[in-house]
């Protein structure tokens, strides 16, 4: 199993929709297949607006099962932390 950290910036496709929602969708993909136990998702300080759609597309009934939990960073307005776990042989 890896310890590896996998992370995603989202500043240059801040405003467009359709490629957040893929680069989401891929950094998930990458993230299950290379078994890391965390994904940093930075989303930039800003209005919070991105943050909100980042969280919104986790919380989706297609992404919940796919992690274990998510954090949001006290410290850095602009950064989301999604935790992986994945079990021996998967």
């Amino acid at each position: 199993m890896s310890s590896r950290k996998l992370t995603l910036d989202l500043h240059p496709v801040f405003n467009r929709g359709g490629a957040i929602d893929q680069a989401l969708r891929e950094a998930m993909d990458e993230a299950e297949a290379r078994k890391v136990k965390q994904l940093e998702i930075i989303t930039g300080k800003g209005s919070g607006a991105l943050r909100k759609r980042v969280l919104r597309f986790l919380d989706s009934k297609e992404m919940r099962g796919r992690y274990h939990r998510i954090d949001k960073d006290p410290g850095n307005h602009g950064r989301v932390f999604v935790h992986f776990r994945f079990q021996r042989g998967q």
